[in-house]
This record gives C-alpha cells, sequence and structure tokens, in this order.
C-alpha cells in the first residue's frame, strides 16, 4: 500500500517537482494549495505525513500545524521553508511540527525524512489503545492520546505529549537529559531545541501536576534534565 502524502505548497514550480518526485518514489500524493484547502483535505481523509510550506496564502504554515494540532490531529508534520534562522525553527517546533528542512533542498533527503517521520509515528501508534499510565490520580491513555484528570475530565495528546509521558514512564525515577529526550521522541536528525523541551514539559505539568509552580511527578533535576517520579 501506498504512503499518503498531504502536500501543502502554493508555489507551482515547487509543488510539481515535489509532487512528480513523490510519486517516482512510490508515495500517493495529494496537493493542496492553500492551507484551507489542507485543512478540508485532512478533514476529508487520513494522511500518513503531511509536508508544509511555511509561506502560504491567507492562513500561513504555523497557523495551520498549529491547527491541525488543536484538532488533536496526530499525522507528523514536515516543513518546507527558505527561512533557516533559529526562531522560526522554534517557533514551528513549539507549534507542532514534527521536521523542518530549508529550500532550497535535496529531494532524495526529503523522502528519507519523511520515512523516517512515517517509521516514528507508526512505531508510536502500536502502543495499545489500552496502554494506561497512572498519574496524578487520572490516568494517561498512550494509544487514545488523551488524559483523564483525577475530576474524570479527558484533555486529549498531541503525539509528541504522549511519546514524551511514554518515553518518562519507561524511564521512572532516572533522570534524562533534554538532549537524551530530542533524540527518543524527535530523533537525531531534527533540530528541536532545548527550549522545545521545556516548553512540552511546561505544558504537561499544567495538565498532570495540581501545582505546576511545584511539580510533584515531572522533577527538574537541576544542570542535568528531568525525571518523572510515579
Amino acid at each position: 500500500m501506498s504512503l499518503r502524502v498531504l502536500l501543502v505548497e502554493d508555489d507551482e514550480l515547487i509543488g510539481t517537482m515535489v509532487e512528480v518526485n513523490l510519486h517516482h518514489h512510490g508515495f500517493e500524493a495529494t496537493w493542496a494549495k492553500s492551507a484551507e484547502d489542507g485543512l478540508e483535505l485532512v478533514a476529508a481523509g487520513r494522511f500518513d505525513a503531511i509536508l508544509l510550506d511555511l509561506m502560504l496564502p491567507g492562513m500561513n504554515g504555523l497557523e495551520l500545524a498549529a491547527e491541525l494540532r488543536r484538532r488533536s490531529v496526530s499525522t507528523p508534520v514536515l516543513m518546507l521553508t527558505v527561512r533557516d534562522e533559529i526562531g522560526t525553527k522554534v517557533s514551528a517546533f513549539d507549534g507542532g511540527i514534527d521536521d523542518y528542512m530549508t529550500k532550497p533542498f535535496d529531494m532524495e533527503e526529503l523522502v528519507a525524512r519523511l520515512k523516517a517521520l512515517i517509521r516514528r509515528s507508526r512505531a508510536a501508534g502500536e502502543v495499545p489503545a489500552s496502554a494506561r499510565i497512572p498519574i496524578a490520580g487520572g490516568e494517561v491513555h498512550l494509544g487514545a492520546l488523551r488524559f483523564d484528570d483525577a475530576a474524570g475530565v479527558s484533555h486529549a495528546l498531541s503525539e509528541k505529549e504522549a511519546e514524551l509521558l511514554s518515553l518518562f514512564a519507561r524511564n521512572a525515577g532516572n533522570t534524562l537529559s533534554r538532549s537524551d529526550i530530542i533524540d527518543e521522541v524527535w530523533g537525531m536528525d531534527a533540530l528541536p531545541s532545548e527550549r522545545t523541551v521545556d516548553n512540552f514539559i511546561l505544558r504537561l505539568r499544567r495538565l498532570i501536576e495540581k501545582d505546576p509552580e511545584t511539580p510533584r511527578y515531572l522533577v527538574t533535576v537541576r544542570g542535568r534534565g528531568y525525571r518523572f517520579d510515579p
């Protein structure tokens, strides 16, 4: 079965080149020329990955990525852009994208990154929906990408948030450095900053901690990283 990729790109030349090459490498590619069209396609069908341009007419790529995560769409996103400044990359990773490439790019590398993203996504999806981590009187449902708090209120988790909680649960009591977390959750080829990890931890603390300012479960180990205390 072909891997299905949604390409969101308004540039005709780049879009045509990427679409043709994706088909050549065995992907089933669907091309949307605006973020709004991309949203409609995601709502109507399933994709294994999304290739997303940053500079789009109307809603831009960062806004589209944020909207996808708000809708609990966990499909891995690779952003394509001419902008290579670190601030844009940090904003992109903080906004929910999974990988980032600058234009011009090598098509062989793009295909390799896409396949790696899909492999990681599928590995995460192999966690059964019944897998649960009891935390703070509630439960994290790993496969269902959901946290049910002590009051019984359900909160949607992004794929990366679920992967982080799964990583901490597997290493309960052990300190994980930020670089270890980046390698395990984002992959060695991705370029999130340590600030990205910190921002994810802050969001998770707001979900699972009674007092996020004085965490009981996701603990900072000064100068070393983070530790999950069950």
